[in-house]
């Protein structure tokens, strides 16, 4: 299912005195590397800078996410305001005429040299990450279209649930996300919860949750019935987590802190257990541009082996007949089919486990699943799944 590409008309940011948006999108830039991202930098500086206006902020960001996407174009001796410039050029050309830009120049400007070794590259591909991201909601369950009618600016498409908004309201500030009537959440992770399959009434493990989005979700599909583990290795982030379910209204979780280690967080056994693995991000790389130049092969390396052990120490704590569910923001070979293949030799008692195709449906199921950008038009992703056959030793 490949959704229709949209033009969206947006009026000129306001401009506030003494703020000049490309000077500070360029001390932004100077400022990020890889132990500073970019959208990290980008939250600090509009954090100190109280009387920026929403207008501008947007404005920088595009100014500084449209140089990450279009680096390998610029000519890095012309000044960095004058590369600002030639990517915003860039930005603008190619959402009004992509025609125009040649899949060869693409395909050698706008990636890294190492990524063809590790990524199924294709145009198509390219061409979706070089566009602007959408801003992917996930409502009420059966309330897509009611939300999109409430928020006008959106409309209901892609999977059950999902709502794409295209206005440029400060959503925080809707009665409809105080409410708990709306999450902000990328389609990709909307599909990987639907693709559980949870049941009311049964027992699930979010064994990297993070800050709750599939938690949440996994909930809602649960019709707030039975119980679900959240575990992370940052208490910060199960705390992010209790305030989200509290305004979702959902309280049927417990948070726990997990290392990822052998010592699990319970006893308990499961009838499904998520790892949302930590990876390498590459499925990102349409929103987060600058992950593009400061990701390595080694980190996909080293991320593949800690996406393994996370998978082989959480299946410990599925029951007979429960499931176990790979998946990661990557499309890197090693990190997806090559984790895949190492737990199907490594996971004794365990068995692949079919799941539903999302974006063609009715075509046959398969025990992985990959979510290229330009399927739903959100991040990339990959999932895989597995049933315990034999109970645990």
């Amino acid at each position: 299912m490949t959704l229709p590409l949209e033009r969206q008309e947006t009026a000129a940011p306001a401009r506030a005195p003494g703020i000049d948006t490309h000077a500070l999108a360029a001390e932004v830039i100077r400022k990020a590397d890889k132990s500073h991202p970019a959208d990290l930098v980008l939250r600090e500086t509009f954090h100190k800078l109280r009387a920026i206006s929403r207008g501008q902020s947007r404005e920088v960001s595009r100014l500084v996410f449209s140089y990450y996407r279009w680096q390998g174009w610029l000519d890095p001796r012309r000044r960095l305001e004058s590369q600002l410039k030639r990517a915003a050029e860039l930005a603008s050309g190619f959402a009004e005429r992509p025609e125009t830009f040649s899949d060869e120049k693409l395909l050698t400007r706008s990636l890294p040299a190492w990524a063809s070794g590790e990524i199924e590259v294709a145009a198509s591909w390219v061409r979706a990450i070089q566009a602007e991201p959408i801003l992917w909601l996930r409502a009420r369950r059966g309330a897509a279209g009611e939300l999109a009618a409430a928020l006008r600016q959106a409309k209901a498409c892609g999977l059950p649930d999902a709502v794409w908004y295209f206005g440029d309201q400060d959503l925080f500030h809707r009665k409809e996300f105080q409410t708990g009537r709306f999450e902000i959440q990328d389609i990709s992770s909307q599909a990987v919860s639907i693709l559980c399959d949870p049941q009311p009434g049964q027992t699930w493990w979010d064994a990297c949750a993070g800050e709750g989005g599939k938690t949440l979700h996994l909930a809602e599909l649960m019709e707030n019935k039975g119980l679900i583990w959240a575990t992370d290795r940052a208490e910060w982030r199960l705390k992010r987590l209790k305030a989200r379910a509290a305004r979702a209204r959902c309280f049927n979780y417990r948070a726990a802190f997990w290392d990822g280690g052998e010592r699990l967080p319970t006893r308990t056994r499961f009838d499904g257990v998520l790892v949302d693995a930590p990876c390498s991000g590459i499925g990102t790389w349409q929103r987060n541009p600058h992950a593009r130049w400061t990701t390595t092969p080694e980190d996909v390396r080293e991320l593949a082996e800690i996406q393994k052990r996370l998978l082989l120490h959480a299946a410990a704590a599925v029951k007979p007949g429960g499931r176990l569910v790979y998946a990661a923001c990557t499309l890197s070979r090693s990190e997806t089919q090559g984790v895949a293949e190492d737990i199907d030799a490594q996971l004794a008692g365990f068995e692949p486990l079919p799941l539903p195709d999302l974006v063609q449906p009715g075509r046959p199921s398969a025990p992985r699943r990959w979510f290229w950008p330009e399927d739903l038009r959100g991040n990339g992703m990959f999932v895989a799944a597995w049933r315990r056959v034999a109970p645990a030793p």
